[in-house]
């Protein structure tokens, strides 16, 4: 463990659920951070705070920035193994629980959170008018505020086109659209009950999937106009959530206040039957079409029609998920068999 708690560098932006979702990690756990904002990083012959800075293989946000052995600086954007990484790094207040059973069910649930609701996410945002206005209006604003108006409206009109595109990958279409929105309709059904007997999924304190899932929620909640008015509508109680856990910082937190995952709550159970229902599939075809290089993914998926681009890191994550799965031991194997009996999850495994 680090004896001091070194200040963590990143570069990121408000509009990335997956930059929310490390700033809120990082608040719970009193990890001093520094934020760099995308205009302050722009390059300019004056431009005094400007810093040339390691490029990541991938370009995605949050970027946090490391030295290796060497002491170069390198670039590390997967939010999921930074999570792990700071969990080696920094004492007190994990947010991976210490039972190995529980661990697994919230990484099942971090990547629920992380790679099929951020379908629900983009869908909205890129999909509707009100939406896409709002985003190409304000994202370019927000990495400067100080634009000039034609350049913030050229940067907007250039994100929408841009974003509008990748919805193949992602999945977005007007064949999916249904099974998108009422998958998302049905998980914040599931979460709010949840959160009449929890405050969160892993019990009286956070875990990883609570994370993941507020990072998509900051977006589709507070920021999107047609899913936060789904939201306010029906389930209000996830609204406000989702502005609870902005900042955990002084939240109490002790030992007990994991969930029991030999008895676990029926609300529970019914999310996991969610996670079965429509990502366990969804997650296994998909990597099976990356396999046959296939040019498409199509699908019966929850009764319809599902068709878009492979996508190779969903591939990974399921990989991910079978080896943490073969990495229990027998005994907690078992326990985790026992919470997804009947959830559709299994399936993943046989």
């Amino acid at each position: 463990m680090a004896e001091e708690r070194q200040v963590q560098e990143l570069m990121g932006a408000p509009g990335s659920p997956y930059t929310r979702k490390m700033l809120a990690v990082m608040r719970f756990r009193n990890i001093p951070y520094r934020l760099e904002r995308q205009s302050v990083i722009r390059k300019s012959l004056d431009n005094p705070h400007y810093k040339e800075r390691a490029q990541p293989k991938v370009s995605l946000l949050p970027t946090y920035y490391f030295k290796d052995e060497n002491g170069e600086e390198v670039a590390v954007t997967d939010s999921s193994p930074l999570i792990r990484r700071f969990e080696k790094d920094y004492e007190g207040r994990s947010i991976i629980p210490p039972d190995p059973a529980l661990a697994f069910i919230d990484m099942l649930l971090e990547d629920y959170g992380d790679e099929w609701l951020t379908k629900a996410m983009f869908h909205y945002r890129w999909h509707y008018d009100a939406d896409i206005k709002k985003a190409g209006d304000i994202l370019p604003r927000w990495s400067g505020v100080n634009r000039p108006e034609d350049e913030a409206r050229a940067i907007g009109d250039f994100i929408r086109e841009r974003q509008i595109d990748r919805l193949s990958y992602v999945g977005s279409n007007e064949v999916t659209k249904t099974t998108i929105e009422e998958s998302f309709k049905r998980y914040i059904k599931l979460l709010d009950a949840h959160l009449t007997q929890y405050p969160f999924l892993m019990g009286e304190r956070p875990g990883s999937a609570d994370f993941a899932s507020y990072g998509q929620l900051t977006c589709l909640a507070l920021f999107d106009p047609t899913p936060s008015a789904v939201i306010l509508e029906q389930a209000p109680r996830v609204y406000a959530w989702v502005e609870v856990v902005e900042d955990l910082s002084g939240y109490i937190v002790s030992e007990q206040d994991w969930l029991d995952i030999d008895n676990p709550p029926d609300t529970l159970k019914a999310i996991l039957s969610e996670v079965g229902r429509i990502y366990v599939p969804y997650l296994i075809a998909n990597a099976k079409a990356v396999m046959d290089k296939a040019s498409k993914l199509e699908m019966t998926l929850d009764g319809r029609s599902w068709e878009q681009n492979p996508f190779t890191y969903q591939a990974k994550c399921l990989q991910w998920l079978r080896e943490a799965y073969e990495a229990l031991g027998d005994k907690d194997r078992g326990r985790v068999d026992s919470v997804l009996e009947g959830t559709g999850v299994l399936q993943l495994f046989g």
